[in-house]
């Protein structure tokens, strides 16, 4: 690859020759594949992580993530959409050790820039139970995108939304943690995205730390005092990096954080020259840098800052809190199971409530069903944790919601048909609920790509959860001589043949 210039001289005045000399060549040579895998999932088979690792390398800050010895056909592999794992690049998995190492209670996480969901799905995994997580993205086929991973990984506890980062603002001092992975110049991503190094130019770098800043100056009052804020990047130069940190400190009185780290990660501290004696401070400020030719994963760049605890932001927040909760009416349990109003062509237009039987229908598939309330958007009924409706009818009032916690049927005629998330949510989805059958790896390729599956004759009739190794794909509507595939449309498997050479877990 043929690096742009003025890249190649700001990095090399930024790390030294010998330095610069030995990411070059990293930056030619092919990237690690790494995937961080869904425990949750694997238990659900009676297979533990240890037990799945035991042929790949660890990622050494990560409990779920491992290395492959070369790409999988993840397209034609049935785990990989089950979301029994995640292909995710394995720097970017460093963000565990600031959740596990700062967040030690329940919290509301906010990911601000969170598609595709590599990062929200690892910290859906990470939090503490009884947490919430809140997707957010801006750009809206892109947080479609969000929506199917998350809904893949399988967890109750999380909002996804499509809002700007100035939407946030009328939730004031509501977030526990946010993270705040920045669009940026992708320095760190050179070797696995030539369009990447196509559209570098200072003067990007320089769009992107301004619009960095944007970002931080519209998500801070969102967070809690006391909060911590976790600033990355996929990018090398301190512009996008330390300064807006230095930036960030000097701005709101931000505190900055150190992680415990291991020598062994090669894991490069900060960067940024002493303005007056043009040296390299290394040690005592907390920041965190992944290079290809030192670390076995892209480039990346990690801070954890708290938010300053101000006795006036509690009154503060107290307000913010009353405020919100004066928009909204009160909810109780003869109100969770309301119809919301159909936009398009039919705003304006009250939908009626989902019937009592279907709604009985929905419980009766649902595992714990008194620690979650059932509520309806339109013709679908989901669950949610009770524990978090308060918050859920917070950003329902303010924000853009595109799902929240997991869609367990919709209303088709007389019946309710099963959600395909309810499948993929072991936490959720009662045993005994369904028939179930095991079916082929055949069996599971032509089900994903939504081809009609035939069933064995002893196959109880109506609806029948998928399994494939022992681990939910989804549902089918078994009518004797051809079961309907239920497969979401929009999900299938496009391609119509099959490699040569599989390569699956």
């Amino acid at each position: 690859m043929e690096l742009p210039a003025s890249f190649v001289d700001y990095t090399r005045s930024l790390l030294g020759e010998e330095e610069y000399e030995k990411l070059a060549v990293a930056l030619q040579q092919e990237p690690p594949v790494s995937i961080r895998f869904n425990n949750e999932k694997w238990k659900v088979q009676d297979e533990g992580l240890s037990a799945v690792h035991s042929p790949f390398d660890r990622v050494p800050w990560s409990s779920e993530g491992v290395y492959l010895d070369e790409r999988l056909t993840f397209t034609f592999d049935p785990l990989f959409h089950a979301g029994c794992f995640y292909v995710q690049e394995a720097s970017s998995m460093f963000v565990e050790q600031a959740l596990r190492q700062y967040i030690k209670e329940p919290a509301i996480m906010l990911d601000l820039c969170a598609a595709p969901g590599g990062k929200s799905t690892h910290a859906r995994s990470v939090l503490p139970e009884g947490s919430l997580l809140v997707a957010n993205e801006v750009i809206r086929n892109r947080s479609q995108v969000l929506a199917e991973n998350l809904a893949k990984w399988g967890h109750p506890d999380v909002v996804v939304t499509n809002n700007d980062p100035a939407d946030f603002s009328a939730l004031p001092s509501f977030f526990d943690v946010i993270l705040t992975d920045v669009p940026c110049s992708g320095e760190g991503m050179f070797r696995k995205d030539p369009v990447a190094i196509e559209e570098w130019t200072p003067e990007n770098v320089e769009i992107c730390w301004q619009r960095q800043r944007r970002i931080i100056a519209d998500i801070w009052p969102c967070l809690k005092p006391g909060g911590i804020l976790i600033y990355s990047t996929c990018t090398f130069n301190t512009k996008e990096d330390e300064e807006n940190v230095r930036w960030i400190q000097q701005e709101f009185g931000a505190e900055l954080l150190p992680l415990e780290v291991r020598e062994e990660w090669n894991i490069t501290g900060n960067l940024l020259k002493d303005e007056s004696t043009g040296t390299v401070h290394l040690e005592g400020i907390p920041v965190y840098h992944f290079f290809p030719h030192k670390t076995k994963g892209e480039g990346f760049f990690l801070a954890v800052l708290r938010k300053p605890c101000i006795e006036t932001d509690e009154n503060e927040t107290k307000k913010a809190w009353e405020t919100i909760n004066s928009q909204k009416s009160v909810i109780s349990k003869s109100t969770i199971a309301r119809a919301a109003k159909k936009k398009g062509k039919h705003a304006g237009k009250g939908v009626p409530s989902v019937a009592k039987e279907l709604m009985d229908v929905a419980r009766s598939w649902v595992r714990d069903i008194g620690n979650y309330s059932l509520l309806t958007d339109a013709e679908t009924v989901y669950a949610f944790p009770n524990a978090r409706l308060e918050e859920l009818e917070a950003l329902r009032q303010n924000l853009k919601v595109i799902q929240s916690g997991v869609s367990v049927g919709e209303v088709k005629g007389r019946d309710l048909v099963p959600a395909h998330a309810l499948a993929l949510c072991p936490v959720l989805l009662r045993d005994g609920a369904f028939a179930v059958e095991d079916i082929s790896y055949e069996q599971a390729i032509a089900y994903l790509r939504k081809e009609a599956i035939v069933l064995p004759a002893a196959v109880a009739r109506g609806f029948v959860l998928l399994t494939y190794r022992g681990v939910p794909l989804g549902f089918v509507k078994n009518i004797g001589n051809r079961a309907n595939n239920l497969y979401p449309q929009e999900w299938r498997i496009r391609s119509g043949y099959l490699p040569e050479e599989l390569r699956i877990l």
